[in-house]
């Protein structure tokens, strides 16, 4: 049971790819065998034993609560946060710190759904005294992507932009654990990119007086069901996740 983890869920994004389906609702409240694509994503969360949901909403943001509501019928509570303005990955990750009451913190992208034993990510977070851990899968080509490898023993050394010849196919699932201290850390008030600065800036931090180095964990929780994500249909779009290294 996760009844001591809170999660939050990015849903901000206009979904501009999947025009003209996301103009009249964002991307993922769009219908998925028979339901939002979120409700999907928001019932896996429940099964794992969470219990608290912050969404992250921006774009046409009261589609989200018109639909779910206060979350009891999902067996969740859910809360609301609305981006004034695009903050991107890492700022939507920091509009929603003041509503987070737990020391780690689930964080999902909104549009992306694996099968994820979130049970084993959180426990190798908890394990390892990581202060990020990233869920990873592997994709038949990853060069379609950017990767992330990482050493033998989970630590993350690199967030690599799409390249011809990639040295890993492992890619960043949108599945983290956070601290609430790390998110807390995040720039505020400003688009800030968790791919782009915020995990790369953990990487490089180095420990100071009374500081302990960062660590930037892959977590191995088992993937039972491919990756899926809401995209424009493509060659990008058929690369199929593979299970994620089982945990040690």
């Amino acid at each position: 049971m996760l009844d001591d983890v809170e999660a939050v869920v990015l849903v901000g994004g206009k979904g501009t790819r999947l025009r003209p389906l996301t103009l009249s609702a964002p991307k993922p409240m769009l219908p998925t065998a028979g339901v939002p694509f979120l409700a999907h994503l928001l019932s896996r969360i429940q099964a794992a034993g969470v219990r608290r949901v912050v969404l992250g909403t921006s774009y046409l943001a009261e589609t989200f609560s018109e639909h779910f509501g206060d979350g009891a019928a999902l067996g969740l509570e859910i809360e609301y946060v609305v981006e004034d303005q695009p903050l991107g990955t890492g700022g939507g990750i920091r509009n929603v710190a003041k509503y987070l009451t737990t020391d780690d913190v689930l964080v999902f992208n909104g549009d992306v759904l694996c099968g994820t034993d979130l049970g084993a990510v959180v426990d190798t977070h908890r394990r390892t005294r990581a202060d990020v851990t990233l869920h990873l899968v592997r994709v038949l080509d990853p060069r379609a992507y950017g990767c992330v490898p990482t050493d033998e023993h989970g630590q993350v050394l690199d967030f690599l932009e799409k390249t011809e010849d990639p040295p890993t196919d492992q890619i960043n699932a949108g599945c983290y654990v956070f601290r609430r201290s790390v998110i807390e850390s995040i720039p505020e008030g400003r688009p800030v990119s968790v791919e782009r600065e915020t995990f790369p800036g953990l990487l490089a931090a180095r420990p100071g007086v009374g500081a302990r180095r960062h660590r930037l964990l892959a977590g191995h929780g088992h993937a039972r069901r491919p990756r899926a994500r809401l995209g424009r249909p493509g060659p990008r779009r058929r690369a199929v996740g593979r299970a994620a290294r089982p945990g040690r």
